[in-house]
């Protein structure tokens, strides 16, 4: 599947290959991701990576995959995201009133608003 990939790529002039939540996946996986990515830069020129993740992983992915790579890290703005929470969870308040109660919309806010800010890409 491989070699597929990157003989239809080859032709195209720019491809951007985008693989979100890279951290997510077992080591195992990870691995062989890894693996898979570095064949396609090599085989294919014209391909770019692009991968998020949380920061604990960017030492790993800097190891596998080192020649011209940039690392951005990007932060979350807290009220972008508690609006977008709150607005979820109002939503759902509307569906079904009884679903939770003030205490567990607070945990939920204060725990989602400092898992977020842990992100990177």
């Amino acid at each position: 599947m491989l070699k597929l990939l990157v003989k239809t790529i080859n032709p195209i002039e720019r491809v951007y290959l985008c693989v979100d939540g890279i951290d997510e996946l077992q080591p195992q996986d990870r691995s062989e991701v890894h693996r898979a990515l570095r064949q396609i830069i090599r085989d294919a020129p014209n391909a770019r990576v692009f991968l998020t993740g949380r920061p604990h992983i960017r030492g790993e992915v800097g190891r596998h995959l080192t020649d011209g790579a940039y690392s951005i890290h990007i932060v979350a703005d807290k009220g972008d995201i508690a609006r977008f929470i709150t607005r979820k969870m109002d939503d759902d308040n509307a569906r079904d009133p009884d679903l939770m109660t003030e205490n567990l919309k607070n945990d939920i806010m204060r725990t989602m608003s400092e898992k977020a800010s842990e992100m990177y890409v």
